[in-house]
């Protein structure tokens, strides 16, 4: 029973560690810096204010540097929950 409990709150505590890191980041709904030219016009959004669909941003939080030790959490949790499943 110990160790499927250590198991489940090793998956639950890699999630929240991979959604901190992820929110640590940076504020999802600014938008990115604008590196156009100043002679380019700005496109017309429906809203005046950021939005939570910046353009050009890119999937950083997915990235293997960031989130290896939630991976690695989660990991150990399921081969956790394994080992009492196959004994």
């Amino acid at each position: 029973m110990a160790v499927v409990l250590i198991g489940a709150l090793l998956i639950v505590a890699g999630v929240v560690y991979m959604a901190g890191a992820a929110l640590r980041r940076g504020r999802l709904s600014d938008p990115a810096p604008v590196r156009a030219a100043p002679d380019r016009s700005t496109p017309n959004l429906a809203t005046p204010g950021p939005t939570l669909e910046p353009p050009r941003r890119g999937l950083g939080f997915l990235g293997l540097s960031q989130n290896w030790p939630g991976l690695l959490m989660i990991a150990v949790g399921f081969m956790l929950l394994l080992s009492v499943v196959v004994v």
